[in-house]
């Protein structure tokens, strides 16, 4: 028995375990493969675009949201040195200090502090070092951010605030700074919840949720912030939240997945090619509200489901998912929604590349689905 684990946690690891199957080797995650997205570098950016890695796409967001809105406060633990990721570098020196600043060592004060702000008309955005730490603020998301245009009948709204936080697997986080803690904040009406897959899609989305009249959790797959380089549009655009991208057309199933996870999602869906397997991939991008009418329609088309995320299995997102697409789509599935997750267990430090669902997982799924 693990240490770590009480009784009723074994049975979970014993099906981690068998979800390896054959050998460990041959299902390890393949994290460096999945989360590495680089820019062709002997070729030039496109024309209207900069080359950049997810964190320096963050920071042009910022920086834009700054300069285009001088109401604007951007705000948390070492901000105003660039942060422990260094997406704010740089931004203490453009825009001063009263407008990017430390805070104390507090999570609760932080999001409390951006409540006030929004609700006082200003555009506060608040980061929270590691998503792991943001559950001391949960109280002040869930009961004041989320509630406060309800409770006062549409009379005041803390509209402009945006809470950024880095989550996900990073390779050697351990179970205090790799955890996907998205589910907890989309049971919650009143609050929007965001997660990008590039660099390009960062930028867009960061600067559309700073720019929403509801309050966003916008949650940064941090593996991301150096591995993922592309092409991203200059200057200042945002995109749709509540709508997913179509990042591969297919016809014989569809896999969902945001964050990090679509990465890992494209990469299973080049090795089934070469079996002959046509996968639709497709980033929610936007988990509350998510776009169900997109995966629907593609779920139709293709009669067949996996979805997969960081999160453990239980209570993830995922399930949300596979329960709307069999109840609309029932008629027209060919096999049960399957989901590719994290195990039911703390997130593991030497045991990360078995806990996550990496591309052999994600794989395997699919051919249970297509031979069911």
């Amino acid at each position: 028995m693990l240490p770590c684990l009480g009784p009723g946690a074994q049975p979970n690891l014993q099906r981690l375990i068998s979800a390896v199957q054959t050998t460990f080797a041959a299902r390890l995650s393949s994290l460096s493969g999945a989360a590495l997205v680089q820019a062709d570098a002997a070729t030039p950016a496109l024309p209207g675009h900069t080359r950049l890695n997810l964190c320096n796409a963050v920071n042009d967001a910022l920086k834009i949201a700054l300069e285009s809105n001088d109401r604007t406060y951007v705000f948390g633990e070492d901000v105003s040195f660039g942060g422990v990721f260094r997406c704010t570098v740089g931004l203490l020196e453009r825009f001063g200090k009263e407008r990017v600043f430390n805070t104390p060592l507090s999570e609760q004060g932080i999001v409390g502090f951006g409540i006030g702000l929004a609700t006082a008309g200003h555009t506060a955005v608040a980061e929270i070092q590691f998503a792991d730490y943001i559950f001391p603020a949960f109280d002040q998301l869930v009961n004041e951010a989320a509630k406060y245009r309800y409770r006062s009948g549409g009379h005041f709204h803390c509209g402009g605030l945006t809470v950024r936080a880095p989550c996900g697997a990073v390779g050697h986080g351990g179970h205090y700074h790799s955890q996907s803690p998205e589910s907890f904040f989309t049971h919650v009406p009143g609050l929007r919840v965001v997660m990008p897959s590039s660099p390009a899609e960062a930028k867009g989305l960061l600067l559309a949720s700073i720019r929403s009249p509801d309050p966003v959790v916008f949650f940064e797959p941090k593996m991301m912030y150096r591995t993922a380089v592309e092409d991203v549009p200059e200057g200042d655009y945002m995109l749709p939240l509540g709508v997913a991208r179509l990042v591969a057309e297919g016809s014989d199933i569809t896999l969902v997945g945001w964050g990090q996870q679509v990465l890992v999602l494209q990469q299973a869906a080049q090795l089934l090619a070469g079996e002959g397997v046509s996968c639709e991939v497709i980033d929610l991008r936007t988990l509350a509200p998510w776009d169900v009418e997109s995966v629907c329609a593609s779920v139709s088309k293709t009669g067949r489901l996996v979805v997969s995320h960081e999160a453990p299995v239980t209570g993830g997102f995922g399930a949300e998912v596979a329960a709307t697409v069999a109840q609309r789509c029932f008629t027209r599935l060919e096999s049960p929604p399957l989901r590719v997750c994290g195990a039911d267990t703390p997130f593991p430090l030497v045991f990360e590349p078995l806990y996550l669902p990496g591309v052999a997982r994600v794989a395997d799924a699919v051919r249970q689905a297509l031979d069911f």
